[in-house]
């Protein structure tokens, strides 16, 4: 008996310890991890295993057509609110490839210039370091709330331009042998946060 029970506790450990493991080299952490790395090897393939580039795209232009106030931190401002969701397959397909660019080359300058010529231009790394710029660093993972196939990570930010921290939400979900962000599901309302905080900035702080 005694020896059934060690043995099953050893199991135990061996399973628990696998799992652990799995966990470390599989979930939406190590996911985040190998995106991260993917930029500073300059590697877009490896980047979009981990990221959904067309679907995270194509998510924000939704979500900065939604927002009034984030369509005004853009040249050209209102006038092209309309036009966003119009063009959207042509503004997702300019976003990937400026990311592209950006990875491949690690130029803000280059992945700009490789935005094709067009009326309504929009630079999503642009709008991306109103939330996160070269002053930013990563905080902490604020929280992991993993349901089935899909997952919601918070990632915090400092941002002292502003004096405070921003936390940035992806929704991954689990293709099998790896995660994948699909979305940054709060970004029309971090921008909005950002135009609030710069108008304030501007005004002194009343």
């Amino acid at each position: 008996m005694k020896k059934l029970f060690l043995l099953l506790a050893v199991a135990a450990v061996a399973i628990g310890s696998y799992l652990f493991y799995r966990s470390l080299t599989t979930g939406p952490k190590y996911a985040l991890m190998q995106a991260a790395k993917a930029t500073q090897t300059h590697d877009m393939a490896a980047f979009e295993r981990y990221v959904d580039v067309s679907s995270v795209t194509g998510s924000l232009v939704d979500q900065v057509a939604n927002q009034s106030a984030v369509v005004g931190l853009m040249p050209g401002g209102f006038a092209f609110k309309g036009a966003l969701q119009l063009l959207k397959p042509q503004l997702a397909k300019a976003a990937r490839k400026e990311l592209q660019t950006y990875i491949e080359t690690g130029s803000l300058e280059a992945a700009a210039a490789a935005q094709p010529k067009r009326a309504v231009k929009i630079s999503m790394l642009g709008l991306a370091s109103k939330v996160v710029n070269s002053d930013s660093q990563f905080k902490d993972v604020k929280y992991v709330n993993e349901q089935g196939d899909q997952a919601l990570v918070g990632l915090e930010f400092t941002q002292p331009k502003y004096d405070t921290t921003m936390v940035v939400e992806v929704k991954m979900r689990d293709r099998g042998d790896h995660w994948q962000v699909t979305e940054i599901t709060n970004s029309g309302e971090l921008l909005k946060h950002v135009a609030r905080l710069e108008k304030k900035r501007r005004l002194g702080g009343n």
